[in-house]
């Protein structure tokens, strides 16, 4: 490693990035060709600004992606990486014609698509309107600034009059929340989507619509829900409808993963491995398919060594890096409960056979997760060992029975306080509108209506 890439490394560790200085096995030229828009330089650069390998050659590539576009500031940040990481490249010197041939065309093409939609106002044609406010929404947005983006596509939403426009408008909005990292927002504009499809249409989105969803979700940290969205994925529809997002091998990884953190080995059998629609996905993966296979058939040594071989391809993805080490931590404390769940007592060595590196003991591990109550189990750190503790069923029932009887009390009282409300005759009716306010309406005993004007 040469000097300019060893400072340029520690910076990133200064900024509280994450450095990757293993070998990863993805191959770029092939990993790069899954994907198209502007997904293409986020990963390059990520993977540029990660990887000790990769750096120089990712780097490079995000500068020649930049130059095919038209966002001037991420060719600025791509080149002042690439010059820090390795000065010596040609690459690494700003091109400041296309720089300023580029911002011309840009304050060109703002300027005229702002006066044709200012004239569509003015004549009030709805279609106008909506094409202008998209084009002008694409524009911005290849440009990078992404919150005059967001703001146009938000005004399609008025001039919409046909269903194919919803779709075009939830997709617009989703990709763009994305890029800005709004998870929330995105999984709200895919919900919207789905809602307003017809039956026809809603198949044809499938792919689209469980795959981005599942991004949302697991940006939200919902590794479950995630999971399952990437499950039901139709693999029998080609990914042209989310390659500016994910391509299918990361279906592949990102619900296998999330499943292996966050459901037990009856739901990986049934949900993953039986599942017939995720099965042509797994076969992109083998290696993936096999750490699940491993769990399920409870050699979870021999799965977390497969996960730990492909850790540093994880930490590569624009999605998943700031998630690997919360997911592979809820992956390996599941192991270990499950290892032990056989087992009334375990030595200290045997769990140090199964899942310490060489050299080293998982004895503050298992004492941590069973001070988080994730291990229910009491450690002997005289004799080394683990003794399982198990579940008190008569006190569990006791406790359900008991969340059944006051369950049934809420309810009761429920239906009594109604009844009454009933009977008195003071049910309220709902509101009547009137010129001049409102007016909440109920009966009395007498029957007349009595009410307060609410202005």
């Amino acid at each position: 490693m040469t000097d300019s890439l060893r400072s340029f490394f520690t910076i990133m560790e200064s900024q509280r990035g994450i450095v990757v200085q293993g070998t990863p096995k993805l191959d770029l030229d092939l990993y790069i060709q899954n994907y198209r828009g502007r997904t293409r330089f986020d990963r390059l650069f990520l993977i540029g600004r990660t990887s000790q390998t990769l750096c120089v050659d990712a780097l490079k590539a995000a500068v020649a992606e930049a130059k095919r576009g038209r966002d001037v500031r991420r060719y600025q940040a791509a080149v002042e990486s690439l010059h820090m990481a390795a000065p010596s490249e040609p690459e690494a010197v700003f091109d400041q014609q296309w720089i300023d041939h580029t911002e011309m065309s840009n304050r060109a093409d703002t300027h005229r698509l702002e006066a044709e939609l200012k004239g569509y106002k003015n004549n009030l044609i709805k279609e106008s309107i909506r094409m202008g406010n998209e084009d002008l929404g694409k524009h911005y947005e290849s440009i990078g600034d992404l919150n005059k983006a967001m703001d146009a596509y938000t005004r399609m939403r008025p001039d919409i009059s046909t269903p194919k426009h919803i779709v075009d408008v939830g997709k617009h909005l989703v990709r763009v929340s994305l890029q800005r990292r709004e998870w929330a927002m995105a999984a709200i504009n895919v919900n919207k989507m789905a809602g307003n499809l017809s039956a026809d249409d809603e198949k044809a989105l499938q792919p689209y619509l469980k795959v981005l969803h599942g991004i949302a979700l697991l940006g939200q940290g919902k590794y479950h829900e995630a999971a399952l969205s990437f499950l039901q994925t139709d693999p029998a529809i080609p990914n042209t409808s989310y390659d500016e997002v994910a391509s299918p091998n990361d279906v592949a990884i990102y619900g296998a993963l999330l499943a292996l953190a966050s459901m037990d080995r009856k739901d990986l059998q049934l949900k993953v491995l039986d599942n017939a629609k995720f099965r042509a996905f797994l076969e992109l993966e083998p290696h993936i398919r096999r750490a699940v296979t491993q769990f399920v058939n409870g050699r979870y040594s021999a799965c977390l060594a497969i996960l730990e071989s492909y850790r540093a391809d994880y930490l590569l993805d624009v999605y998943l890096q700031s998630h690997v080490e919360k997911i592979y931590e809820e992956i390996r404390s599941k192991c270990i409960v499950q290892y032990l769940i056989p087992f009334s007592c375990v030595t200290l060595e045997s769990m140090n056979e199964a899942f310490a590196a060489p050299g080293q003991s998982i004895e503050m591990e298992l004492v941590d997760m069973i001070r988080s109550g994730t291990l229910q189990a009491r450690y002997n750190a005289i004799d080394k060992l683990v003794t399982t503790v198990s579940a008190d069923a008569r006190l569990a029932l006791q406790l359900k029975a008991l969340a059944t009887a006051k369950s049934y009390q809420r309810e009761a009282v429920e239906s009594i306080r109604r009844m009454s409300l009933v009977a008195a005759d003071l049910e309220v009716k709902g509101q009547r509108k009137f010129p001049g306010g409102q007016i909440n309406l109920g009966q009395a005993n007498d029957g007349q209506l009595v009410g307060a004007s609410i202005p």
